[in-house]
């Protein structure tokens, strides 16, 4: 426990004061009656009412100190806490190409992607993920993170066109790598989703794969387009409306196989919504270590047992004024 107003606590020294008076006080209270001899009484003694009066005093002070207390405005204060837990850490990378609004997907192949990319995050409780995006550049989203809220938000709130169009899985790939390479945990993956082909970017995805392998980091590649045609969008209208055209859908499956095989990981083709899911389903399986996850507790006033011990204290002092040690006019 800290106190936010600990200067509060120099109230305390008005307990010296209250004592001082308190010893006077009883001093010039007590009656006097001059006698000649005490001798009658030697044997009735002082009754235990007299010594239990003072501790209505020491009551009252007690409730004086929890008043103090209550205005240093006790806190639990922030704090880190490492534990250790079973994880793995994770690096999403999505493509953001303007041909992943093709329809061949519900509603497109970015939405089904990103919607399934978030159940998948959300289930991995005990993992750290970061989120990596690109198209004809690469960019980190989401640096790695155990804070699901952060990545969930960030997901939905992505949107097809905030990156140079392209379709760059090298960059991608090197970009996560750079993110991930550094992690704790033994156990590390990239999963990279992806409707194409590269076509543009500095690092070939191969490459890519080799650095990665080096890394100990593993690659699930996974192949997002139906088989056959797909309406693709290809040009904005005049109201600024997408245009769609069907189009043979083309994945180049030999280099996603290979940046798997090269890495140790697996390559998927989804076809549909449902198999994609399977897809996420079976990555879920993944091996996991144990990391060791940092907690962090934030600062909450404390005050509420100060208080309730005040009103005990000043509820026992009532009860025992008014009835144990009631005067009688």
């Amino acid at each position: 426990m800290i106190l936010y107003h600990p200067y509060y606590l120099w109230l305390f020294l008005i307990f010296i004061p209250l004592i001082a008076w308190y010893i006077w006080r009883q001093k010039k209270t007590e009656p006097s009656l001059l006698l000649s001899t005490t001798m009658p009484f030697d044997k009735i003694g002082t009754s235990w009412k007299v010594i239990f009066r003072h501790f209505l005093f020491i009551l009252r002070l007690a409730a004086i100190g929890c008043l103090i207390i209550i205005l240093c405005r006790p806190q639990t204060h922030d704090k880190w806490s490492t534990s250790e837990t079973e994880g793995t850490e994770i690096i999403v990378a999505l493509d953001v190409s303007t041909s992943m609004l093709a329809r061949d997907f519900r509603p497109d192949r970015f939405d089904a992607a990103r919607n399934m990319a978030s159940q998948f995050i959300a289930g991995r409780e005990s993992d750290n993920i970061g989120i990596v995006i690109f198209a004809g550049e690469s960019f980190t989203l989401v640096p790695i993170t155990s804070d699901k809220s952060v990545l969930m938000n960030q997901m939905q709130d992505l949107k097809i066109g905030v990156l140079e169009d392209g379709t760059a899985i090298g960059d991608g790939i090197a970009t996560a790598i750079n993110r991930i390479k550094n992690g704790k945990a033994r156990s590390k993956s990239i999963i990279l989703l992806t409707d194409g082909s590269n076509n543009t970017g500095v690092v070939a995805p191969v490459t890519a794969a080799q650095i990665a392998h080096q890394y100990g980091i593993k690659i699930y590649t996974i192949g997002i387009g139906s088989n056959g045609n797909a309406m693709f969008p290809v040009a904005i209208d005049y109201d600024g409306k997408m245009v769609y055209q069907s189009l043979p859908v083309v994945i180049d499956e030999g280099t996603l196989r290979t940046i798997a095989s090269v890495t140790g990981g697996k390559y998927f083709r989804a076809t549909s919504n449902g198999v994609l899911k399977s897809v996420f389903n079976e990555i879920d399986k993944l091996e996991k270590t144990r990391l060791d996850v940092k907690n962090f507790s934030h600062t909450e006033d404390n005050y509420l047992p100060w208080a309730i011990l005040l009103f005990i204290l000043v509820a026992a002092d009532m009860t025992i004024r008014y009835t144990i040690l009631r005067k009688i006019p």
